[in-house]
């Protein structure tokens, strides 16, 4: 495969996983604060089928496709800023891992709980905390992995 093809496929699938990753955030919490049960209950299953849908695919096409560009390019993935990138990578995953649990779990619960016309337990308040909480040091990383994708030839220069 051709190294542009590569790089294209590179670069949307993480403008896909970024862009996602907001839009189920931002989504999710709005349904919660919005307080309406039924809107809590079907964000997030769609919440869940987002990560399924999009989130998973990206997920691995990503070090896919970055591992094959590096090959091309006879860079060896030991290069300061690639295992820098792999660190945040792992440690973004290490958070997506519990989140995709979370996620679950309160679809699960927003769902039994509006099919007993009962109000969401606490529990489902104390998922969606740690599931936020999850959320920032992904996102960060996330931001450092793409400067780095951007700036990796002048920040070691």
């Amino acid at each position: 495969m051709s190294f542009l093809i590569l790089k294209l496929i590179h670069i949307l699938s993480a403008i896909i996983l970024f862009g996602v990753g907001l839009g189920t955030v931002f989504y999710k919490i709005m349904a919660d604060h919005s307080g309406n049960h039924a809107a809590i209950a079907m964000t997030s299953r769609h919440v869940v089928q987002a990560d399924w849908w999009f989130t998973t695919p990206t997920v691995v096409i990503q070090p896919f496709t970055g591992i094959l560009m590096a090959r091309q390019l006879a860079m060896p993935l030991s290069d300061d800023w690639l295992l820098l990138t792999a660190i945040l990578y792992v440690l973004t995953g290490l958070c997506w891992l519990p989140v995709v649990y979370l996620q679950i779990r309160m679809r699960d619960i927003a769902n039994a709980a509006l099919a007993k016309n009962q109000p969401l337990p606490p529990r489902y308040r104390y998922y969606s905390l740690i599931w936020m909480w999850l959320g920032v040091p992904a996102f960060f990383a996330m931001v450092g992995i793409t400067t780095l994708m951007v700036f990796h030839g002048s920040l070691w220069s």
